[in-house]
Formats: C-alpha cells, structure tokens, sequence
C-alpha cells in the first residue's frame, strides 16, 4: 500500500484524502499519484490532452485533476489484463478465492476510509456510502465462495463413450461504471469476472474517479497478480477505445440508455458479449389495504436514496385514490422532515447531488412539471447548507409532485434526482397497464396486505427487480437487471457466473469410428 500523506480535509471530522491527493494553499485539490493503474501501480497518462476537472460536490470546490487515457494508456492496460489472465485462469477456484477475501478483509478493515473518500466525491451521505462499501465487500465474498464450485457436467453415450461441458473464463473484461455507486459498481463488477478466471480493466466515470483506485490497490494487496484488475480514466473517447480493443471479450456497462445503446453497437462489431444495466423509470403501487407506514416508508426509500441518483427508484407513485390525501400528507411531511447538509456528518440523511450541471438539470425538470400542471407539494428547490464552507455545494430539497399525469415529462422520464411524482389509481387492471406503460422496465414495487393480490401483481408487472412490501433492497446473492431497454444481463447471483464464462463442449469416443465413408 502506498504511504498516506498526513493531511486534512477541510473540516476536522473529514476523511484523509485517498492516497495521491492533496490540498494547495488555494484550497483545490493537485494530484501527486496519479488516478489510473495497470500492471500493479498507479500509472501516468501517456495521452497528451487537457486534463478534466473533478470537483468536490459538497462544496463545488475542486478535488482533483484527471489524467483521461488514450489508445497507448489503454492498450498498455490491456496487455497488463492479458498476461494477468493467463496466471489467474490457470489456477484453482479455491486459489482464487483465498485472494478474493482476503481483499474483503481489507475492505472491511478500511471500510471508514473508503466510505469517506466515496462522500468526498460523490456527495452523498456517509451512512450510506458505510451501506455501499459494505455491499462490495460482501459481493467479493460472496463471489470467492461460488470460485470453487464451477464445473461442466458430464453426459453419458451409447457404447461407453461419454461428453462432458467445462466452464470456461472468457478473458480480458471491461467494466464502465456510473457515478451514483463508484465503489460498489466497481466491486459488483469485478468480483464475478475474477471468480470465473478472467482479469479486468475498469473505467470509473470521470466525475467520480478515486474510490475505483483504491479497489485496484486492495486487490494488489491481496495477492492478485500484477494487471489483475486495472483502471483507466477518461470519458466517451476512453471508453470508444475498450470497447473496440481486440483483445477485449466482454464489455459490462452501468449507465444511461443512449450510451448503453453505443457501446452495445460497438461490441457488436466485434461480436463481444455485453452486460448493460441501464436506466429506469419505476413504477410503486400502494394499494388501498397496505400497511401506510410502511408503504411512506417504501416510497422514500424509493425515491430519495443517494439524492434520488438511483436508476432503480421507484419514481412513479400510484396510489389509491380512497387513501391518496392521508398518504399524500405524510409523504410530504416526511419529505420536509429530511436532513439536507454536510454528507459528512452522521445526522445528515440527504447531501448533494453529483455534479451542478446535474443538479440544474434536476430542478428544469421541477420547472417543467409546473409548466405541465403538476403541483409541488414540497421542495424542488436550491438549498443553501447553514455551514457557509458548503454555499458552493450542488443541494436541493427533495420534492414531491401531487396532480401527476401519465403524459407528464416528469412522469416519462427518468429524471435521476429527489423528485416523486405522485399519481392516483382506481382499479388493478388500469395501475398494470399504465405502470407496464413505458419503454424501460428495470424494477417495480408493491405495497398491499393481500398475498394473492401481491403474487398476481409481480407476475404482471414488466420488469426485471420486483419487491413486495418493500423497495431498493439489493442483497447480492439475487440477480438486479432489468427488462426491455433497461438491459440485458444481471448483476449480482449466481447467474452472473453465466455472463463471465463460457461452456465448451467436449465429445469422447471410446470406440471405433462409425464412417460412412
């Protein structure tokens, strides 16, 4: 591990800065080692183009400077990954597996420092940043215990002769990330590909570059062999460069549909598999007969978990027309009730949103859902933390809309910020067909007292992730992905191990050969 640096962040309870970071006297952020690693240490660009600025949601202040990688960067960490892979897929599951946890170990004995550089990136809350790492953590374990347990199957032929399947590692993989989830993505990613014997590059979004890093240096740590897992930073044109690289065999994407449609189209020119989990716009229905503490309690959790930077959530709220005012009213009440502030501090349940031009799209959606007559119940509004450090911060207030109509933008569109959109329902005929009214279909909910009633509604509803009483509950050991354009493939379960490997077929004949000629 590399030496950390004795310095502080800009408030005493803040994190230290991930190994290669380090304030100036203006208050910006410089880096010393750089952001991108291959071969076992982090590596300067070769590329000579202007670096990206990264900057520090919380105050608006800059964090650091990003070096993007260019074609010799990212074929340099390529043939890093590939002469990985030729170690690494040589060796037994249980092999493998030693070293994926004792990578967990280290991630669990860090957990604090990678959750706060996660904050300080990111924006978003330290609780649930602790809650993200925990995940990573726990997918890499759960993922060394499926390591051993790969096998074919075995298949007996007439006369004694016999075929059998083995399953096999694909190669060098690609992973892009998002910037909601920069660690876990980056965990959820690596974790199946390396069980099945395949080495990794990794591409972090380029807003939220630093926490991929210190995976890569925990993996080192751990004992995987040099060029393991690596990762390359830059934006669209760095990512262009992975997905056509010859030696790449699998490209897995977290991110927007459009650009989960590009890189699909890129991979296919070289006929590579894809794993794409793309955007959503989620239906939650609240029947009339549900628990209403636990359904409010679901429709947060579904609406303003990470800022409502979540692909997932469940934005579009039918509920029942005969409880909507009593649900409406403590949906807002709550909503107002949230702690906005300082994503460093324990208290704080809602810090800033990733980026300001993020944050400026967010609330044109509020203003557009005005314009289409929506009416703002609550929020949907700059907000200006007490703590003057914070006043260059990207906050809001989380929002809801009451009156929503399925032919609203705000009702149409993933907006990927805190904005519930509220809508009401009479029967269970018309809320399936009008939740089931949209082009992506990554997850659903269900809030009803009535077990039939709950089975029969998930058996109709059209998405990939459902949940029955509660909502955004991602165990690792079941599959997430989604339906229509919100995907194709699965994170997390076992069969994830399906998607990094591939079976070969093999025939053994134990007799003569039956020619015809």
């Amino acid at each position: 591990m590399l030496q950390r640096l004795a310095l502080s962040l800009r408030r005493p309870h803040a994190a230290p800065l991930a190994p290669g970071l380090r304030f100036v006297s203006s208050g910006s952020v410089n880096v010393t080692v750089p952001l991108n690693f291959w071969a076992g240490k982090r590596r300067t660009s070769q590329h000579k183009c202007n670096k990206e600025i990264v900057y520090e949601p919380a105050t608006g202040r800059v964090l650091c400077h990003l070096e993007p990688c260019g074609a010799l960067d990212v074929d340099q960490a390529m043939k890093a990954a590939k002469s990985a892979f030729g170690h690494w897929s040589k060796m037994s599951g249980m092999e493998r597996a030693r070293i994926m946890i004792e990578a967990a170990h280290i991630i669990e004995v860090r957990r604090e420092e990678i959750a706060e550089m996660e904050v300080v990136n990111n924006g978003k809350s330290i609780t649930e940043a602790r809650l993200d790492v925990d995940s990573g953590r726990l997918c890499i374990e759960y993922y060394a215990g499926l390591a051993s347990t790969l096998a074919g199957q075995h298949v007996q032929l007439p006369g004694g002769s016999f075929a059998y399947t083995r399953r096999e590692p694909l190669g060098v993989c690609v992973g892009i990330g998002a910037w909601n989830y920069p660690f876990q993505i980056a965990a959820w990613k690596s974790a199946p590909a390396l069980a099945c014997g395949n080495s990794m590059v990794f591409k972090p979004s380029p807003v939220t570059p630093v926490t991929a890093v210190m995976l890569a240096e925990i993996y080192a740590k751990a004992g995987a062999p040099e060029g393991l897992f690596n990762v390359v930073q830059g934006s669209q044109d760095t990512g262009s460069l992975l997905c056509h690289h010859p030696d790449v065999a699998k490209v897995s994407f977290t991110g927007s549909v459009p650009t989960g449609k590009k890189i699909m189209e890129m991979a296919s020119r070289g006929v590579k598999p894809v794993t794409l989990e793309l955007g959503g716009k989620s239906p939650l229905l609240i029947f009339q007969d549900s628990d209403l503490e636990n359904a409010v309690r679901g429709a947060l959790m579904a609406n303003f978990l990470s800022q409502g930077q979540v692909c997932s959530n469940g934005t579009r709220v039918f509920v029942q027309k005969d409880i909507l005012p009593e649900f409406v009213e403590e949906v807002v009440k709550r909503t107002q009730a949230i702690e906005i502030g300082d994503p460093l501090l324990e208290s704080t349940r809602m810090g800033a949103l990733v980026s300001k031009p993020h944050l400026e799209k967010v609330l044109s959606f509020v203003d557009q859902a005005k314009k289409e007559g929506a009416t703002v119940l609550c929020g949907g509004e700059l907000f200006t933390p007490s703590d003057p450090k914070l006043k260059g911060g990207y906050y809001m207030t989380p929002c809801v809309l009451g009156d929503c109509t399925d032919d609203m933008t705000c009702v149409k569109e993933e907006i990927f910020g805190p904005v519930m959109s509220v809508l009401s329902f009479e029967t269970e005929e018309e809320v399936l067909y009008r939740a089931n009214n949209t082009t992506m279909g990554l997850a659903a909910g269900v809030f009803t007292r009535d077990v039939r009633r709950a089975h029969r509604v998930v058996e109709n509803l059209k998405a990939g992730s459902c949940f029955i009483n509660n909502y955004n509950i991602t165990p690792v050991e079941v599959p997430f992905g989604g339906f229509k354009m919100s995907g194709i493939g699965r994170e997390n379960g076992q069969v994830t191990i399906e998607h990094y490997s591939q079976l070969k077929t093999v025939f053994v004949e134990m007799g003569d050969v039956d020619s015809l000629f």
